[in-house]
């Protein structure tokens, strides 16, 4: 049997790469995200929301079923590609924007009602200036919702990974722990900190048959957090 060929790739190149196939990939992680994140989110009409990292725009018809008002900013040009088609299908007009998260954010201070940044944290490698940005540019009492890997998956070794003809890509992750997570947001001056992990159960092997080995354990966590008001 040949072995298979394994690659080490750059968030970005990665994603880049994964851009077409991504939404179509069987992912376990990605399904729970889906599943629970945006239901902690809970987008209201007449909101603008932040989607920091939107990828391929996957939670673009929610938005728009809540009637939220968007912008999505991702470093992926592929990921943006795909998700301007998908947009051009919604006939939605959200702005999409190539920029990277760990930069200074392109927006004014106190811009949007919430931010959402769902399974990004794992390529950040300055978590805690991120979240300040993201502090940053939600108004007062504005909310973010932060989905992450669960640690317990990055501390078994469990990254980003996708195969395309025969070649396994690996992105890398950095890994940070729950309190870590917790402590950045501290620091950065939100409040109301609350860590919920999701752990894989039977409604996930029904969507995902790959995901039985994780039946039990925590694949995701979810951090929300509040902007504190003047």
């Amino acid at each position: 049997m040949t072995a298979k060929k394994i690659e080490r790739v750059s968030p970005r190149q990665g994603y880049d790469i994964w851009s077409e196939a991504y939404d179509s990939t069987p992912n376990p992680v990605v399904a729970m995200d889906s599943r629970c994140t945006m239901a902690m989110l809970s987008p209201q009409p007449g909101e603008l929301i932040l989607d920091a990292g939107c990828g391929t725009g996957r939670n673009y018809s929610k938005l728009l079923l809540a009637g939220s008002t968007a912008i999505g900013i991702d470093f992926s040009y592929g990921m943006l590609t795909v998700a301007r088609r998908k947009l051009a299908d919604f006939r939605a007009d959200f702005p999409v924007l190539l920029a990277d998260l760990e930069c200074t954010l392109p927006f004014e201070s106190a811009s949007f009602d919430a931010v959402l940044c769902a399974l990004i944290g794992e390529h950040l490698s300055n978590l805690g200036s991120v979240l300040k940005q993201f502090y940053r540019v939600l108004k007062p009492g504005g909310r973010l919702v932060f989905s992450v890997y669960h640690p317990e998956m990055a501390a078994a070794g469990i990254e980003a990974n996708f195969e395309q003809q025969g070649v396994e890509y690996r992105l890398g992750a950095f890994h940070y722990t729950v309190g870590e997570h917790q402590g950045f947001l501290a620091e950065a001056g939100f409040v109301q900190i609350v860590a919920k992990e999701f752990r894989g159960d039977e409604e996930l092997v029904r969507s995902v048959p790959s995901a039985a080995k994780y039946v039990g354990f925590p694949i995701l966590l979810v951090l929300t957090a509040t902007k504190q008001s003047p």
